[in-house]
């Protein structure tokens, strides 16, 4: 059977038919499955476990409306001349645990800014995550360099750091380490590696608000860290993004990059424009929203933790349904998506998108993950484009080609199965629900 691939996309707007659930912490008990459950599949005609609804995301904040009028009727609505962005930004780094914050227009603008103002330049080598949004290794072929994968750590879902050395080259001039779906990667070892190297590194936190390492926000521990603000995400504004970083000097940069190369704070100021940038700031509409969903967002991310470690634990009791597993030094997940790797032999050989299809039937909205993104079509574009051909030499690139096979990812992509972040937000019978949906499709496996 062919597997149908869904977008996160389409996870997100399934996830979001309902009503916002309860906010209370729950103690963990021991789930026993009930007599009910023995009627046949939804997929079939039965009756589904979960027939109610699920948290809405986003959430709008009526309290922010006043605030947000009288910004519009000053008609000062750019960050030149209002001081919005500013207040955010002070407010975001607070938050984070770093000296600065510099607000964009979106993620992927966070991404394009930090490389630009760290030199990575036409014809280096950016290592990189497969298991990603497509954004991650998009900004990098933007700058006309080529992103060299590393293969994933299946039970984590990240960049596995054992494999990292291997792929340096004499070009290599940066690490991009991915916390998706807000899981922390290994932070010490990859920065161990990158320090051994010289290597610059650029944390994809833009799934990753409040998640943590070794007690420490994810975000801090590269020379730059970014976020996404963007609809679907736990702290969203429609659009929009973030970087953060220690290192005054190197923010400077950034805002100089993200402001059409104006200079900024110690920046010499040879001319009025004495480096090359964009336009990649961000609104005051924007910063407005985010403060005022700043007011929910660590007490949501405790609500969708309690809740991930419930499905943690009784979901690892079914056979064949294996929950993600924090990598090394990692003590908090943001959970944008809470994943787990479905085991098809233990379910009769059905496969990922029957098992799905049926888990969808029972009223639990879920997808699949990431495809195999280093299969893209745009990256033969790129490698076939007459800039690349210029850089790279005829034979780096036949071995880039040859070297782009990522066995674990594969597997990875093959196996995985997401909620989405505001079924995490609902109760703990939702959560019983879950639970008692999967079982059910494991007692009925023989039927898929």
């Amino acid at each position: 059977m062919k597997t149908k691939k869904i977008t996160r996309r389409q996870a997100i707007t399934a996830a979001s038919a309902g009503a916002l659930g309860t906010f209370v912490n729950w103690s963990f008990t021991p789930f026993t499955i009930g007599s009910s459950e023995q009627e046949k599949l939804a997929l079939s005609g039965g009756s589904k476990i979960h027939p109610g609804s699920w948290p809405e995301w986003p959430v709008w904040d009526k309290n922010a409306e006043e605030g947000i009028s009288s910004m519009l009727r000053t008609g000062k609505w750019w960050r030149g001349n209002g001081e919005h962005v500013m207040e955010f930004e002070k407010k975001y780094a607070g938050l984070m645990g770093a000296k600065r914050c510099l607000a964009t227009a979106s993620g992927t603008t966070a991404l394009m800014v930090s490389l630009q103002a760290l030199s990575i330049d036409a014809g280096d080598e950016v290592l990189v995550s497969p298991y990603t949004f497509i954004a991650t290794y998009n900004v990098i072929f933007l700058n006309k360099a080529l992103p060299v994968f590393v293969d994933s750590d299946p039970d984590t879902f990240l960049m596995d750091p054992s494999k990292i050395e291997a792929r340096i080259t004499d070009r290599t001039t940066a690490i991009i380490p991915v916390h998706i779906y807000g899981l922390p990667c290994d932070m010490d070892s990859i920065t161990a590696v990158a320090k051994k190297h010289n290597l610059k590194v650029i944390e994809d936190a833009c799934q990753a608000w409040l998640g943590e390492y070794k007690g420490k926000m994810v975000g801090t521990f590269g020379d730059t860290g970014c976020f996404s603000f963007q609809n679907s995400k736990n702290l969203p504004a429609g659009e929009g993004g973030a970087i953060i970083s220690n290192n005054e000097e190197l923010m400077d940069r950034c805002h100089a990059v993200h402001n059409c190369g104006r200079p900024y704070g110690s920046m010499k100021r040879t001319s009025g424009y004495p480096i090359n940038g964009g336009n990649y700031r961000m609104q005051q509409i924007q910063a407005l929203i985010l403060m005022s969903q700043m007011n929910r967002i660590r007490a949501d991310a405790d609500v969708r933790l309690a809740n991930a470690k419930y499905l943690d634990i009784e979901l690892a009791k079914i056979p064949g349904i294996k929950p993600h597993k924090l990598a090394n030094g990692a003590t908090r997940s943001a959970y944008h998506l809470y994943p787990f790797r479905y085991i098809k032999e233990e379910f009769n050989n059905a496969p990922r998108d029957r098992f799905i299809r049926a888990l969808n039937a029972e009223g639990i909205p879920c997808s699949a993950g990431y495809g195999k993104q280093n299969k893209d079509g745009l990256i033969e574009e790129a490698l076939n484009s007459k800039g690349f051909k210029r850089l790279f030499s005829e034979s780096r690139l036949k071995q880039w080609r040859e070297e782009n096979v990522l066995p674990q990812n594969d597997i990875l992509v093959e196996q995985a199965v997401t909620f989405y972040q505001s079924i995490l937000l609902g109760s703990r019978s939702d959560m019983e629900d879950i639970v008692k949906a999967v079982n059910k499709i494991s007692r009925n496996r023989d039927l898929l």
